[in-house]
């Protein structure tokens, strides 16, 4: 869900608040309701002997005590066990300016079904547990930014050689150099903040999430049509032929007999 939904309880015997109530279902959250709706659809597609896509744009899932109220971890784990019960190949894509962040990144991550789950990218997507101001709460927080202030800040350097120098004693020149300090950090805490959110914001992208392998590879927009048609129908073919492989031989496994594909296929294999 890409935009905000609002649902209307009325005035009904069956309404627990006895009254009105107007519900808010915020944008790129998955709640109980979309939750349910996506594990059933993937059973559903599971039953036609479908390839399954899944276009995440994400940041997570509600948290709220309605939404564990009403079971949204039930249902965000009926998503799991549906993609992990899976059969046929499943491709998950997030599309340009696209996020999956949190919870909703555990629920599609490909290791639930490596051998039928694959992760794509668009290069203007972001993709990460944490979001780049969450990174720094937890990697850089102001104490950190501080030492790292009074390290490489000239002015600070000189305020600290100054402030070292004063006596003990006169605690009107320290005070005055204490608040000179100070105001230097808070000029410089914006500037610092901004460039780390930056450095974080280099581990969401597409190139970091290649070189750590949680993505099979970055496929722009304008090509992701082209893109999964040919996969689509690489997979079908690939598929029929371990499904031959393994009834050849019942000792091989699946990676047994992919394997086994790609020492006979002499050109790049991915």
């Amino acid at each position: 869900v890409s935009r905000s939904l609002f649902l209307f309880l009325l005035m009904i015997q069956s309404n627990f608040f006895n009254n009105q109530y107007e519900f808010i279902s915020i944008s790129q959250v998955l709640f109980p309701d979309s939750s349910y709706k996506t594990a059933q659809a993937i059973r559903d597609f599971g039953k036609e002997g479908l390839h399954v896509i899944i276009f995440a744009n994400w940041r997570g899932f509600s948290g709220g005590s309605r939404d564990m109220a009403g079971e949204i971890l039930k249902f965000g784990a009926m998503v799991v066990d549906a993609l992990r019960e899976y059969e046929h190949p499943v491709y998950i894509y997030l599309p340009p300016h696209g996020e999956l962040r949190g919870g909703s990144w555990v629920v599609v991550d490909p290791k639930i079904n490596e051998e039928k789950m694959s992760l794509y990218t668009d290069p203007d997507s972001r993709g990460g547990i944490l979001e780049p101001a969450g990174i720094i709460e937890v990697k850089f927080r102001p104490a950190d930014q501080m030492k790292v202030m009074h390290r490489l800040d000239a002015q600070l350097q000189l305020l600290d050689s100054e402030l070292e120098m004063v006596d003990e004693f006169d605690s009107d020149s320290k005070d005055s150099m204490k608040e000179q300090i100070s105001s230097r950090e808070n000029d410089l805490k914006g500037v610092y903040t901004q460039v780390a959110t930056e450095f974080a914001d280099l581990h969401d992208k597409t190139g970091r999430m290649k070189a750590k392998g949680v993505i099979k590879a970055a496929v722009p927009w304008n090509r992701s049509r082209e893109f999964f048609y040919n996969l689509a129908k690489r997979r079908i073919l690939e598929d029929d032929y371990v499904a031959k492989i393994k009834a050849a031989d019942s000792s091989l496994n699946s990676s047994a007999a992919i394997k086994i594909l790609q020492d006979m296929h002499t050109g790049d294999w991915d």
